[in-house]
């Protein structure tokens, strides 16, 4: 029996999907993966903590990063490395998640680097206040071919600790910080996929995309957007979550968003709900703080690190970016943004992540192509 033929330790488990393995998946597709993200921020707006773990099993690929933004400043820790059978090991360099308690509590781990005191660090335990909650199913496909297929379930809830940078120290304290989150996994392209003749004939026009995670101090609101170019709905979810009760569905959300001027990155905005008794809601978002995903967090189209690329074994990259001028990081207006935002619903003041990506042509925004902006 060769190695790569032997039992892993969670075969020890009866969590089984298919007559296989752990160590194996039920495709050979390149583009599988599993991971996680969290948002760590403080309600003022001086804090952006992004932080999450991938695995791609069939590229033999780990990997994680963790982005601080404090005022124009974006601090950024990305590790890589060979994927191992300890599948509960989340660890990778100086980062690492513990699941201290499955869908209650985690410990956000990240180790300075010690010929720089000034290097991002942090110690934070995140817990949930609300349940888990599924949001649809997601797929996408380019021509014929499934490009996207994920589940995706998400959480919010409040975070303690210690985050240290730049010569700063935050204390992270419930009440004051907001936690939010999501797991999860499929397949969706990784870099180096080829697309071939579908990629060359099916270019998107545009692609809309909103996700909204809330935390209130008795409810967790949840919405998820979706849209091409024409408008055309592929994804919706309107879901308001209150412990002890049924989820309460609102409906088809549309959204008002105003922009800076000269550009597609909002500012402020109002997501139209309607509740089961059709009254309708208004969701407030004011934007409070903006990390953009492409910018050190290694979402596409970064330009200098994305997720699943194979970087070699035992490799770790801290680097500090200075946001202040945009036209340094053109690649950030053509990647999704996660704006800590304060919101308001129904007399309540929640704080939550408003993630938006607006690219190309957008009919109901006004957007006629991919250099159109806002006036």
């Amino acid at each position: 029996m060769s190695v790569d033929d032997r039992p892993v330790p969670l075969d020890e488990y009866p969590i089984h999907q298919a007559p296989l393995s752990m160590k194996h998946l039920v495709t050979g597709d390149r583009n599988a993966y599993d991971r996680c993200i969290f948002h760590v921020f403080d309600h003022r707006g001086r804090a952006v903590l992004v932080a999450g773990l991938g695995v791609y099993p069939n590229t033999g690929v780990i990997d994680a990063y963790a982005t601080l933004r404090t005022g124009d400043l974006l601090h950024a820790v990305r590790a890589s490395d060979a994927l191992t059978d300890d599948r509960t090991n989340l660890s990778v360099g100086p980062l690492r998640i513990t699941v201290d308690e499955p869908l209650r509590r985690m410990t956000l781990h990240c180790a300075g680097d010690p010929r720089d005191p000034g290097s991002l660090a942090y110690d934070i335990e995140w817990t949930a206040d609300f349940p888990a909650l599924w949001e649809p199913h997601h797929t996408q496909r380019r021509g014929g071919r499934l490009i996207l297929e994920g589940r995706r379930f998400v959480q919010a809830g409040h975070c303690t600790g210690t985050i240290r940078a730049g010569g700063e120290e935050f204390t992270v304290a419930a009440g004051e910080w907001t936690g939010t989150r999501d797991r999860s996994w499929g397949v969706r392209p990784l870099p180096g996929e080829e697309g071939g003749r579908a990629a060359a004939e099916h270019r998107p026009e545009g692609f809309h995309w909103l996700w909204i995670p809330v935390r209130f101090d008795d409810r967790f609101l949840m919405v998820v957007v979706q849209e091409d170019a024409d408008g055309h709905r592929s994804l919706n979810e309107a879901v308001l979550v209150r412990e002890g009760e049924r989820d309460r569905q609102l409906g088809w959300p549309q959204a008002d968003i105003a922009y800076r001027p000269g550009t597609r990155h909002p500012q402020s905005a109002v997501v139209h709900l309607t509740g089961p008794d059709r009254k309708p809601l208004e969701l407030g978002i004011e934007v409070l703080a903006s990390s953009p995903l492409a910018v050190g967090a290694g979402y596409p189209p970064a330009d200098d690190w994305q997720h699943g690329s194979w970087q070699g074994r035992g490799w770790t990259d801290r680097r500090v970016y200075d946001l202040s001028d945009p036209a340094a990081h053109a690649v950030a207006a053509y990647g999704v943004t996660d704006h800590a935002a304060r919101f308001t619903l129904e007399g309540r003041t929640g704080y939550g992540i408003f993630e938006h990506g607006s690219f190309g042509r957008h009919d109901p925004s006004g957007f006629t192509g991919y250099a159109s902006v806002a006036d």
